[in-house]
């Protein structure tokens, strides 16, 4: 059960952080028999946004990619059926460029990166898979050349804000750790804003499934727990900020009529006050004082 929530968050969220910088195509179908790639991304000319703020997942999608992540250990079949969508798509461009007469060179062929939230010794020497610490961090594998092929293992990435965005995507503590310094980025952060939405959803999905919970189910929702909680308490804040602007609103409505620009501009400062203090003002203060009181002065 835990293997289709964790694909549709892993898409979504995938789909969330690239779709600014290029075209995200999900559940991708490649001709041949019909098989679907998890993730399908062709980097935008013009993006509207720097690849930067994604550190190590920017540097991936650079350029073309299928994007293929594992909530556990791929398997050798898994990694064979993986690489074989992505010959399946080089043999659906191949067919393209013959008949469009173009040339399909080999630097511009995608490339496939498994993020896997562990990827054992074996599995990588059974696939002649190697590090390349000269050019990329530890934790990234490197399949021989012409297989244009790599596996992240999530756990083996260093503990940094560049690798963050893909240690979301792990698995125990590696996971709980990416967690805590989602929560430690700054609110305004937009990633940060949309990532604990997913998140949220994800585990709302996987508790909604209590009666088929999984020993790896409740691992995982120990993990989101945090986000959860912090999302909640955030949503009832928001909620009560909600409900005292409109009391005010209907304050300064019953008392003085109707509510134009100038008095809209009294809110916010109200509003930073004690719901006592902001309602004995609307009910004692005259137009003029309140506007005169919060620095608002007539245009």
């Amino acid at each position: 059960m835990i293997r289709q929530p964790h694909d549709q968050f892993a898409k979504q969220y995938l789909e969330e952080l690239l779709s600014p910088l290029g075209k995200v195509e999900v559940s991708r179908e490649v001709t041949d028999e019909v098989r679907q790639v998890d993730i399908l991304f062709s980097p935008a000319p013009s993006p509207k946004a720097n690849a930067q703020s994604l550190g190590l997942l920017g540097r991936i999608v650079r350029s073309a990619s299928l994007l293929e992540p594992f909530r556990n250990q791929p398997s050798k079949t898994e990694v064979r059926n993986c690489i074989l969508k992505l010959f399946s798509f080089y043999g659906e461009l191949q067919r393209k460029a013959r008949r469009e007469n173009t040339s399909l060179p080999e630097d511009g062929l995608p490339r496939l990166w498994i993020l896997a939230p562990s990827a054992s010794e074996s599995l990588l020497n059974s696939f002649g898979a190697r590090l390349e610490l000269e050019n990329w961090l530890p934790g990234v594998y490197f399949l021989p050349e012409s297989f244009r092929t790599a596996v992240v293992a999530v756990n083996q990435l260093p503990q940094t804000i560049e690798t963050l965005w893909l240690r979301i995507l792990g698995r125990g503590e590696t996971q709980r750790q990416a967690v805590s310094e989602l929560l430690a980025l700054p609110q305004s952060n937009l990633l940060r804003q949309n990532t604990l939405r997913l998140i949220t959803n994800w585990r709302i999905v996987l508790v909604q499934q209590n009666e088929n919970l999984t020993e790896d189910d409740e691992e995982l929702i120990m993990n989101l727990s945090q986000a959860y909680q912090q999302w909640e308490e955030a949503t009832k804040q928001q909620a009560r900020l909600e409900g005292q602007r409109l009391v005010v609103e209907n304050l300064l409505r019953v008392r003085f009529g109707s509510l134009d620009d100038e008095l809209s501009r009294v809110i916010e400062p109200l509003l930073q006050l004690m719901p006592e203090e902001y309602t004995r003002l609307c009910l004692e203060l005259s137009r003029e004082e309140l506007l005169a009181r919060f620095g608002v002065r007539g245009i």
